[in-house]
Formats: C-alpha cells, structure tokens, sequence
C-alpha cells in the first residue's frame, strides 16, 4: 500500500484537475462523492458546462463491514483490466476507462449519468426491449474472445495468472456457495421464514449440487468473466445497455455470469408479485422479463456459436458437434448459478431492494419464501436442463 491514500472529495478533484485531460484548464470544477457501493469511494467531478467524468478508488477493505475485513486493493487494477480487455471486443456495451493508477488503486471512467440504473427501472416498471439482446451480445462477445476456442493455451495461461482474484473470489464463493447452506453469522433474513431455511440447510440432495457448482467455479477457467453481472451493475436507457463494475473480474465458467443475469430478472419477477396490485400491468411485467431471459438465451447462444462456427482457432475444438455440446453444458451450468442467485439474496449477507423496497411485510414474505423456492428447484433440475426449451418449461411449471 506505499503511495496510497483514500481520497477525499477535494484530493478526487485536485487529482483529476492535475492530469489536465479532460476538463480545459480554466475550468471551474466540482467534484461529491456518491454512491452506496459496499466496497468502493465513487466521486463525479464536473465543469459548469455539464460535462464530467466518474473517480472510482477502492478501499482496503470491504465498506460495507468496516476494516475488520481486509481487502486487497489489486482489485481496482482487475476491474480496469477487465474493462479494456471487455471494451477492445464490445465496446457499445462496456462502461470506457479513461484513466487508471494502480499505485493509488483508482480508475477514471466516462459518465453513464445520462442513463439509469437497471435495477430501479425495473423497480419501477420501466421495459427495456433490447436489454436481452445487448445483455447477451456482451456475454457472449467477452466469453468467446477470451476462451480456449481463440486464445492460444499460452495467451490463455498468461491471462489466467494475470487474473487471479483471491480476495474477491472469496467473497462469491462464501456468499452464493456456503453461507446460505449453513448457520453463518452474515446470513440475513427474517425469523418468519427461519423454518424454510432450516430445511433448506438440511437438503442433503441441494447441497450436494451447490458443492458441484461451487468445484466448477473454482477449477473451470473458461473464460474471463465479468463476476457480478447483476442488474445495479447494468446501466440503460431506451437505446443503450452498458456494463460496470467487474471487480470480481477472474477466469471462471462462463454461465456463472449468464446465470446472474438471469437470475436478477427472476428475482425482480418475483418481486412484482409484492409491488404491483393491478393485475393487467403485472401481467404485462412479467411477460416482458420472461421474454427478455428468452431473448438472452437465445442471442446469447446464436452469438457465441457464430462466433465458434467462424473463429475458432483450436483444431480439435472444431470438431463436429462440440460447440453445441459445450453450449449444452454453458446453460446447465447457467441455470445453477442462476439458482444460487435467488437463493443468497434471499437469506445471505446481500439483498436486493427488488424485493426488500416491497413495503408490506407479509407480501415481502412471500415473495422471499417464492425465491428460495425458485432458486433451490433451478439447482437441484439444472443437469435437466438439455435445452433452452427444457429450462423454459421448468420455469414455467415453477412459477405457476
């Protein structure tokens, strides 16, 4: 940590007026901080002609707890890295970095404050008719550039070690993998669905199959993720769709970030069963979220096999039949982690305001006790899944 300190508003402002790149240097500039990040300072500074840009320093340690949990402020460097390596092959979706000193663990970033954050639109209502489609040309983009079927073993290797994340792999494996499966001080839920929990730390079956996605996650390097695709990570309007955030960035199984895209829609499913009353416009939400995982299936896989069928460099990669066995496999993997996913923000450390916004507590109840519901029969019927219409009829029958 020699050389580092965590700024304040003034020392963001003074840093970014010092570089001289993007504001004119008579410029009268402001900077706040803003933000309800549990790991990272995020500042806006800006000019009196609107423009601006976004100073994102990470901290020592998890901000959400305090010092008593260490982090490694590597990871400021990794979530840069992710961006340039995610932006050089998609970059109509990847949040651009203008900026990056890893001494001081701080990246400059371009301003999406001209669009929302996904998570309070959907909140809201709000529909996105791309959001599928852009969402999965990203993932599929990222996945494919950065996997055995272009990179040389060599090249893959060398980014794999580059990549090695320990502090907040860590955080995802005792959040999605153990945590919620057992009796953990970080659990959070409340006492009312205290005998659903109980059962579900006691299914020997649930928790057989979380410990393989778990193995997977820690021994399938298939690509480089983005590590915490979730819809507060996802910038939008009517015509744009952008990704932020990859800190979490490492080389890990492809359909772990599918499957939390996934899984957030679910979740903001569930959760307009407890904010809209009106019937007709609950209708009309739900149809839109469960064509827009539709949407994401199906570009997602027609952009990855396009990309295989036509790029793939290694020989025995282009077997016949094996991308579409390896997409098999991506989906089944897909439809766990999405599982995962419903189930630790249910009852472990980390919440959505989905579903904790919803203002009556019995009907918060109930949609609490529905995604724990969800997510353990997606993880116990994952292996089922052999096709994407296999997962839609499961999804289907599950939340009549």
């Amino acid at each position: 940590m020699a050389g580092y300190i965590a700024f304040d508003s003034a020392q963001a402002l003074e840093y970014v007026k010092n570089l001289g790149e993007f504001f004119a240097k008579d410029a009268v500039l402001n900077c706040y901080e803003f933000g309800d990040g549990n790991l990272n300072l995020v500042f806006r500074v800006e000019d009196q002609q609107g423009h601006s840009v976004i100073v994102k320093q990470a901290l020592p340690y998890a901000r959400c707890v305090g010092e008593s949990w260490p982090l490694s402020l590597d990871r400021a460097r990794i979530e840069a890295s992710v961006l340039n390596r995610h932006g050089a092959v998609c970059p109509n979706h990847t949040v651009k970095v203008l900026h990056q000193n890893d001494t001081l663990a701080l990246t400059i970033l371009e301003d999406l404050g001209h669009l929302a954050i996904l998570r309070g639109e959907l909140n809201s209502g709000s529909t996105f008719p791309a959001l599928g489609r852009d969402v999965a040309t990203y993932l599929a983009s990222t996945s494919f550039y950065h996997s055995d079927f272009y990179l040389s073993p060599a090249e893959k290797k060398a980014l794999v070690s580059e990549f090695i994340n320990p502090d907040l792999c860590a955080i995802t494996e005792d959040l999605f993998f153990d945590d919620p499966y057992r009796q953990a001080e970080r659990n959070n839920y409340p006492s009312a669905l205290s005998s659903e929990v109980a059962k579900l730390q006691q299914n020997a079956a649930l928790k057989l199959a979380v410990a393989k996605l778990k193995a997977k996650f820690f021994s399938s390097p298939q690509t480089l993720l983005h590590g915490d695709v979730h819809s507060g990570s996802i910038f939008v309007d009517a015509n744009n769709t952008k990704l932020i955030d990859p800190e979490f960035g490492f080389f890990g199984p492809i359909g772990f970030d599918l499957g939390s895209f996934i899984g957030n829609l679910l979740l903001n499913y569930l959760a307009q069963n407890g904010r809209v009353s009106s019937v007709p416009k609950r209708r009309d939400l739900h149809t839109y979220l469960l064509s827009t995982i539709h949407q994401t299936l199906d570009v997602f896989q027609a952009r990855f096999a396009a990309l295989a069928h036509s790029h793939t460099r290694d020989l025995s990669l282009q077997s016949q039949g094996y991308i579409e066995y390896f997409l098999r496999e991506v989906l089944k993997d897909a439809v766990g982690y999405c599982g995962t996913e419903l189930v630790r923000r249910t009852i472990g450390l980390a919440h959505v305001s989905d579903i904790d916004g919803i203002t009556d507590e019995q009907k918060r109840l109930q949609v609490q006790t529905q995604a724990l519901f969800l997510g353990q029969q997606l993880v116990l019927n994952a292996d089922k899944c052999e096709s994407k219409e296999d997962f839609y009829q499961l999804l289907l029958s599950l939340l009549q």
